[in-house]
């Protein structure tokens, strides 16, 4: 009931302060780049709280209890993602002038046909991220307050729309940069008390993993996706109508919604495809991608998609086009690792204690919902649910906010960059581009959060990124290499994908490759645009191009002065 009075509350707060957008808002420019007089504080307040998704204020706990130790190299990636976008892209693509990232790919190339090519890869990399935050909504409602996962799932996307319908980017930003105060104190806060209440032993064992092999107590797990169970030995389970059966050797599939209760002193079953958390191989300080056994390999696949992707996630380059100028631009990003860099402190606290306190969510495939189920283990009075009601708050704000910003960008591709409409057609494909996510989410529980996600990260770092670095950098870049590199990438980085949900089982370090495409696709993208580019020529006005990108504000003034 708390957890549910919190999420009301978040809810409220969200579309009160998303009406002060309202009245602002009377132009395209409004609705997409709220006027361009985001200051850099306000804007990188409101870039953390949109990059602060359900994959890193749940995800990366819950992949570090099922993988080990080796994801806290997942908010290495994402921050070292923005060292770079300040470095290469920040102010730049703010003195391009243009609206949105095909708009920027238009711009520098003059083609119309690579600017309908970038928003599909707009659509395609919202869509890998939008759908894991309705998704998480509704199971992390689901077990707080036991409503049923549709419920969190459409209250999400119900919210999200009706904010960004009514106030656009303006509405967005104010939401988005209160939502990250209130998430960096609701994420700082319980860790700290969750330290000082679990006691020594607690902070011990956490400290110093060992593998769990048996339950310590009666333990009921109810599976919210279908697993598979690696029985070592015969295992006694009871049923919810206490009925006693045994578990034998062997693999067993366990459907959604079951649930088993393991008896104090059963052995622990292993989970395919995850490391037993404690294990030898979940205590390695590098990623076992795919458990190929080649963890240096899959940890740099990791980082290369995470920090390239970055640099090109269209929800967040869309952000820098919200800034005054190039240099407020700069300053943006560089805020915003200063800001990241305090919260990615805290996930691996809630990893490690989640190993001792609630082992079982490992079980039963839930992971992602760690952060919320530990206040009520350490104290089961009215300490825990109020935390738990304000981790949930928190969670729930995490969906919020980043969904605004893809839903921004989605309608933008969309009524924007494929078809030229005003604001009525932008907010009439912000309520379209909702309900379809929402029918999108609802059948993908089965799906973890933190693997959509990382393929978002992938397709970005295949397409965007190199657009951008070389658009911003390389005069000698064509339309025809650009249009090539991104098309070859995308095809590259969603082959890949594809081979990895319907394909068989690939042994060893082909695994990681075709799991984590990144490290080969991104060159190959960059290759294809420069070979591409080599056997052209760049259109007369390019030297004019890239000057309009890398001389300031002031420059550009006191040549017009001249």
């Amino acid at each position: 009931m708390s957890a549910a009075v919190a999420v009301a509350l978040i809810v409220l707060l969200t579309l009160l302060i998303g009406l002060r957008g309202v009245a602002a808002m009377r132009t395209t420019s409004d609705f997409l780049v709220a006027s361009r007089q985001v200051s850099p504080l306000v804007n990188s307040a409101a870039v953390s709280g949109e990059y602060l998704s359900a994959a890193s204020f749940l995800g990366v706990a819950g992949i570090m209890l099922s993988d080990g130790v080796g994801a806290l190299w997942y908010p290495v990636g994402f921050t070292a993602g923005y060292i770079a976008m300040l470095v290469l892209v920040a102010a730049p693509l703010r003195r391009s002038g243009a609206l949105t990232v095909p708009d920027f790919a238009e711009a520098r190339l003059a083609s119309p046909g690579l600017r309908r090519v970038a928003a599909v890869v707009v659509l395609i990399i919202a869509g890998l991220y939008l759908v894991p935050q309705f998704r998480t909504a509704g199971l992390v409602l689901s077990v707080v307050s036991g409503t049923p996962y549709w419920v969190g799932v459409v209250l999400a996307g119900t919210v999200v729309s009706a904010t960004l319908a009514l106030g656009g980017m303006r509405a967005a930003t104010y939401v988005q940069a209160f939502q990250f105060c209130l998430k960096l104190t609701l994420f700082i806060v319980p860790a700290v008390w969750l330290l000082l209440q679990a006691g020594p032993s607690v902070r011990h064992d956490a400290l110093h993993p060992v593998e769990i092999t048996r339950f310590a107590e009666d333990t009921p797990v109810v599976f919210q996706v279908d697993v598979v169970l690696e029985v070592g030995e015969p295992t006694p389970v009871r049923g919810p109508d206490g009925a006693v059966s045994v578990l034998p050797v062997g693999e067993h599939e366990i459907t959604a919604g079951r649930t088993v209760v393991f008896g104090s002193g059963a052995p622990v079953p292993g989970l395919r495809g995850a490391d037993v958390p404690g294990g030898h191989d979940w205590r390695r300080p590098l990623l076992d991608l795919e458990n190929a056994e080649h963890p240096l390999l899959g940890t740099w696949a990791v980082l290369v998609a995470t920090m390239f992707g970055t640099m090109g996630l269209p929800h967040v380059l869309v952000r820098f086009h919200t800034s005054p100028d190039g240099r407020s631009a700069r300053r943006t990003a560089a805020l915003t690792v200063v800001l990241l860099g305090v919260f990615y402190l805290f996930p691996g606290i809630y990893g490690a204690l989640g190993r001792v306190l609630v082992p079982h969510l490992y079980l039963s495939g839930v992971t992602d919902v760690l952060v919320v189920a530990l206040p009520t283990q350490v104290d089961a009075g009215w300490q825990g649910t109020l935390f738990t009601a304000l981790l949930t708050g928190g969670a729930f704000a995490a969906f919020l906010a980043t969904s605004l910003g893809l839903l921004l960008v989605v309608s933008g591709a969309i009524s924007h960059d494929l078809a030229a409409g005003g604001l009525g057609q932008l907010r009439v494909a912000v309520v379209l581009a909702a309900a379809v996510v929402v029918l999108l989410a609802l059948q993908a529980t089965h799906l973890a959060a933190g693997t959509l996600v990382t393929w978002g990260f992938s397709v970005a770092a295949a397409t965007f990124c190199p657009l951008l670095v070389l658009g911003i950098w390389w005069r000698r870049l064509t339309s025809a290499g650009a249009l090539s590199g991104v098309l070859v990438g995308l095809t590259a980085s969603s082959a890949a994908i594809a081979a990895t949900l319907f394909g068989p089982p690939l042994p060893g370090w082909l695994a990681i490759l075709v799991a984590q495409p990144a490290p080969w696709a991104v060159p190959l993208a960059f290759a294809t645009m420069v070979v591409v580019s080599l056997r052209g020529y760049p259109p007369p006005w390019a030297e004019a191009a890239m000057l309009r990108l890398h001389l300031d504000e002031e420059s550009r003034s006191a040549q017009r002065v001249r």
